[in-house]
């Protein structure tokens, strides 16, 4: 299989469904009253997230979205704090300075998640740059949602990226739906990643929902970026199961299309070929769902027991 070996597929197996079970503990936990804000949750787009990350190095840098959670858990933010960091608590990941749609962290290589649509964009081309003027070969990875490719700071970042030869590879997560607006009323293009072409840049089309196609095309991409022939953007046609945040009951969406791409669930597909090539079976899988589902409840209760920041924290890490 693309000459991964058995120890980094089941890898990939692992991170795809800790981000799953995460979320849909954190999930629980939210309608408890325990999580102390909104959710925007990334169940179905795993393969995107830990396709891409796979492929990083621990010093190449990620820009993420207001759905940051799988891309925190697959660039390798330990679930403590992450879980920590959704609770308000000190022990988080930007000690409970920025909740769900702030995750991040330095020493792993994740920038802080940017909530505001398509700003992460012309951020991981800054990065990038110093990266260029620094001579250091690391890349960055920008993720964000079809709705941030209408915004002008998309096509701005993705000239720059382009005249410059950044370092840099764009990921379009395309869900299909910028909140509850279908990507067909705000676009006549087909696909996104045709949008490349204007700028001299490749732009490459890919199934969002099979990881090692996702893993595939992300390493071509880091590769490129890393021996410095510039940008690609990547659009992974995928599909989010939740509606935008927690309060959007999706009613724009149908029952048959949401059922449609469940039965492509890219957990189900990989454990399937997993099972196919033998380097899976329902003993092992069932041990490695138990460990994750252990590692979450550690998670949790790390949270739960965190002490709540002092307020004088407030006053930290402010500019004057």
């Amino acid at each position: 299989m693309m000459g991964l070996g058995k120890e980094k597929l089941l890898l990939l197996y692992k991170q795809m469904l800790s981000i799953r079970l995460f979320e849909d503990r954190i999930y629980q936990l939210f309608l408890q009253g325990m999580i102390p804000s909104t959710l925007h949750q990334y169940q179905g787009e795993e393969a995107i997230a830990v396709g891409v990350c796979a492929v990083l190095n621990e010093d190449d840098f990620i820009t993420s979205t207001h759905r940051p959670h799988g891309h925190a858990i697959a660039k390798g933010i330990p679930m403590e704090k992450i879980a920590a960091e959704l609770f308000g608590k000190v022990t988080g990941c930007c000690r409970a300075k920025g909740g769900s749609m702030h995750i991040g962290d330095y020493s792993v290589g994740m920038l802080p998640a940017i909530a505001i649509v398509g700003s992460g964009i012309p951020i991981a081309n800054g990065v990038a740059l110093a990266f260029k003027l620094r001579r250091t070969k690391q890349v960055v990875v920008s993720f964000f949602g079809d709705g941030a490719t209408n915004n002008g700071s998309f096509h701005e970042a993705l000239n720059m990226g382009a005249i410059y030869n950044l370092p840099v590879v764009y990921v379009c997560e395309n869900n299909f739906y910028g909140a509850s607006t279908h990507i067909s009323k705000v676009m006549k293009l087909e696909n996104i990643a045709d949008r490349a072409s204007a700028y001299g840049i490749p732009g490459v089309v890919i199934d969002g929902m099979d990881v090692l196609e996702v893993y595939k095309v992300a390493t071509e991409a880091v590769s490129r970026a890393r021996d410095g022939k510039g940008p690609t953007l990547i659009e992974c046609k995928t599909y989010r199961y939740s509606g935008h945040s927690r309060s959007d009951p999706a009613n724009y969406r149908s029952k048959e299309e949401l059922e449609f791409w469940k039965s492509r669930d890219p957990i189900v597909l990989f454990k399937k070929r997993l099972f196919e090539l033998n380097i899976l079976d329902e003993e092992a899988d069932k041990q490695i769902k138990s460990e994750v589902e252990r590692e979450i409840e550690k998670a949790i209760n790390f949270a739960i027991e965190s002490p709540s920041p002092p307020l004088e924290i407030a006053l930290e890490d402010v500019y004057a």
